[in-house]
């Protein structure tokens, strides 16, 4: 799946804002105590089309059983939220194979 993130979060209401205006280290807490599983990806790398910035490794959370993935995403003056959105497997499989050791 690859789509602008900025535009889905302006036109959809099918996602959760768990934590805004915050810090990396405070949303890499939430997604951890937030997820069934929990990958790390490396600074740069593309999780739904947008690139995730933050400090490595960067957590990015899964609930397989709800469809969602929890992200940190970053937005210019507006800090840093944890955010919970709905995914297909195949973008779930996605992250697996970019997921790195922690």
């Amino acid at each position: 799946m690859s789509f602008c993130l900025e535009t889905y979060l302006q036109q959809s209401d099918d996602y959760e804002v768990l934590l805004s205006r915050a810090g990396f280290k405070e949303c890499a807490e939430i997604i951890k105590n937030k997820s069934n599983e929990v990958l790390y990806i490396n600074p740069g790398d593309k999780v739904l089309g947008a690139r995730i910035i933050g400090i490595p490794p960067i957590p990015v959370g899964i609930n397989k059983d709800k469809g969602t993935i929890i992200i940190s995403y970053t937005k210019p003056c507006h800090g840093t939220a944890a955010i919970e959105l709905p995914v297909n497997d195949e973008e779930i499989e996605n992250i697996r194979k970019i997921a790195i050791e922690k």
